[in-house]
Formats: C-alpha cells, structure tokens, sequence
C-alpha cells in the first residue's frame, strides 16, 4: 500500500504544481493583445532611440526545484526561452528615461534540454528521458499549471528604472494568468548607439500568481514555490519594418 502511494505521488510530481481554486475568468481568461512593434515604433517615431531583442543571441532560462522531504525522488527542472518578443527604448542618454517590454509564449517553451541540464550542473545535470519530458510538458501546460490555453503568455513591462549605468534596478510589472506582480530586478547594461545587452537574475513565486505548488503524502514530495530567472538579453538598434 505505501509503495502504490509513493508511485502515485511521483506521478503527480510530472505536474509540478496545482493551482488553487479560480473564479471564472471574464472572456476566455487571455489577457487582451498588445501590439509591441507599434508601442515602439510610435516611440522611435517621438525621437526615442529603440532596440529589438534578438531571442537567437539572447539566454532565458527558469529553474524550477523539487523540495520535500523525499525531495531526491523528484526532479528539478530547466526550461530556456528561445522564442520571445522584446524591445527597449531610451529617450536621451539618462538611465532613468529607458522603458522595455517583453513576450514569452509558453507553447515556444523548452523543457529539460539535456544541454542545459548538463551545463548547470549538480542536482540538474541529470538526463530525462524523452517520455518523462513529454510528460513534464503536456502537465506544464495545462490547465492545471500554465493553462496555455486561457493565459498563452507571460508579459513583462517596465514601470521604473533608477540606478546608473551599468548598474540599473528595474521595477517591473509581470503579467501572468490574469494577476499582476511587481519587482525590483538589479540589471546590467552594456550598450552604444547600434546595441545593448542586459544581464540579470529574478525569482518568481508560484503562489503570487494563483498556483499552489505540489505538496503530496503530507509533504513528503513537493515542488519548492520559488522558481528562478536568469537572463542574458542580448538586442540590435530598431527603427520598425
């Protein structure tokens, strides 16, 4: 009988997380479209100097940790980014007049890339095989988790920026499954007048956006409610098609 519950728990592991209980959302639950190229073409065309984040030169990459006290029957996770929308504008030369917004579409997601396993290493530098990935995702994706669906994307809006450069702190609001967060990010940013790069870190809490993570057998397999972002944005000089 405990040997059926500890399968069944690692099962439901492959989830992840479950949400909490949601009222029903207005529409379909998506959050409404948001034209970025226009947002920053209507910038460049005010006199601001804008960028286009190359998502082929660029790294995004979340991490995502099993806890518990059973926590080695788990797997922590590795997702990476390579499709996503994103654009950077700067009115003048002072740090504080930069605005930047960006799109990730969760269907454009990679799961456990046996590369990025290995290249972090330690507890994650582990190989899934295809099936348990296959698995990961289809859970992932659901309703139960990222609700594809009903939230398609996760968008991120700048709402502040101090600091100076290279140093700057990002006050950013991230948009997810119908609520909106907001936080402090340290970012640093190399730039000229054709390019810039920004680098930095952030962690993300499940529960601040309606998803109760994993916790079964009284908490002997669960799922850690931080998940971690590290970004390397790498982006070219824009003045719109």
């Amino acid at each position: 009988m405990a040997r059926a519950a500890l399968l069944a728990a690692l099962l439901w592991l492959g989830a992840c997380q479950t949400p909490v209980p949601r009222a029903p959302a207005a529409a379909n639950g998506a959050a409404p479209a948001l034209d970025l190229p226009a947002r920053y073409r209507e910038r460049h065309a005010a006199g601001a100097t804008v960028y286009r984040v190359d998502p082929a030169a660029s790294d995004v990459r979340i991490y995502v940790f099993r806890g518990g006290r059973a926590a080695g029957l788990g797997h922590n996770h590795v997702l990476s980014a390579p499709t996503f929308d994103g654009y950077v504008s700067l009115d003048g030369e002072a740090a504080h007049t930069a605005q930047f917004d960006l799109r990730f579409a969760f269907e454009d997601l990679s799961i456990d890339d046996p590369a990025l396993r290995a290249a972090t290493g330690g507890s994650f530098a582990g190989v899934r095989s295809e099936a348990d990935i296959a698995g990961t995702r289809r859970n992932m994706l659901g309703e139960r988790v990222l609700d594809v669906a009903r939230h398609p994307d996760l968008r991120v809006h700048s709402l502040a920026v101090e600091g100076d450069w290279p140093m700057l702190v990002a006050r950013i609001a991230v948009d997810w499954r119908g609520k909106r967060r907001e936080y402090d990010v340290l970012v640093h940013v190399e730039r000229d007048g054709e390019a810039l790069r920004a680098r930095g870190e952030l962690v993300l809490r499940q529960t601040d956006f309606g998803i109760r993570p994993l916790a079964v057998l009284g908490g002997v397999i669960a799922v850690q409610d931080a998940v971690g972002v590290r970004f390397d944005l790498r982006a070219a000089r824009w003045s719109g098609p």
